[in-house]
């Protein structure tokens, strides 16, 4: 599977963002997919993740109740919608995918197998 993230730009403190990643391939619902960031002289972090059928979702402490993970099948698409972003949110995120049927807090600490461009988020005060 091959995938692609989009959607990144600058935003202000408190404002929303919706990424996208793109996927090609066959059996795309076989696929947990995650999100992932990283900040310049930070290692790369969890973000969020969400199981192939969509049904089971797991997410960073630092993101709940402010981020939302979703995927359409049907067209081979996942979603990263980002409400009340703060400044260190600012990070590159990408997405990854491994072919797998772990569902729930084991989506976290996957090993990602393939993974997309990244695209730069920025938000700033």
């Amino acid at each position: 599977v091959q995938l692609q993230a989009c959607g990144g730009g600058l935003v202000q403190v408190g404002g929303s963002l919706r990424l996208s990643c793109a996927a090609s391939g066959h059996s795309f619902d076989d696929y947990a997919v995650g999100w992932f960031r990283q900040a310049p002289g930070k290692q790369r972090e969890f973000v969020a993740a969400i199981s192939g059928s969509g049904h089971s979702t797991d997410y960073a402490d630092s993101v709940k109740g402010r981020f939302t993970i979703s995927r359409d099948n049907a067209k081979k698409m996942v979603y990263l919608q980002m409400n009340s972003l703060k400044s260190g949110d600012t990070a590159v995120y990408s997405c990854a995918a491994d072919r797998t049927d772990a569902f729930g807090s084991l989506l976290g600490i996957l090993v990602y197998d393939y993974w997309g461009q990244g695209t730069q988020v920025t938000v700033s005060s």
